[in-house]
């Protein structure tokens, strides 16, 4: 009996464990987590917010177009990745189609944005955007 006793309560503490994942995973789906704030005068907040803007104002024939020029390198940005808002990390593609990442600074950077018409039946492409997460505990 005593040896089916300890096998029976690691049964107990392992479902237990497998319910607290299923619930955090619920949770988390149903209140994902929140964006972490940026100062409101972060240069990185702000050419975020800039960028984003001028997505959203985009028609449905038209895409955002965002060029980063680094050394001989010109990338066309797909994803602008904010590990934190001091660090921004554009993705994308450069002349050779070869995926290309910038790790910069905010204030280090220039970016050049235009607004172009897209051919039908060519769908027009949406810049992803990963913004930093809330730490625990933090607004």
């Amino acid at each position: 009996m005593a040896a089916g006793r300890p096998a029976n309560m690691g049964h107990m503490a392992l479902g237990e464990i497998a319910k607290q994942l299923a619930q955090q995973a619920l949770a988390d789906q149903v209140a994902p987590s929140q964006p972490a704030a940026a100062p409101p005068d972060s240069a990185g907040a702000i050419m975020v917010g800039e960028i984003q803007a001028m997505q959203r104002a985009c028609k449905e024939d038209e895409e955002l177009v965002v060029l980063v020029r680094s050394g001989t390198e010109t990338i066309r940005v797909l994803e602008l990745i904010v590990p934190s808002w001091e660090v921004l990390v554009l993705a994308g593609l450069d002349e050779t189609r070869c995926t290309t990442r910038v790790v910069t600074a905010p204030e280090s950077v220039q970016l050049v944005c235009k607004v172009m018409k897209v051919a039908p039946p060519a769908k027009p492409g949406r810049i992803a955007f990963r913004l930093p997460k809330a730490k625990p505990g933090k607004a």
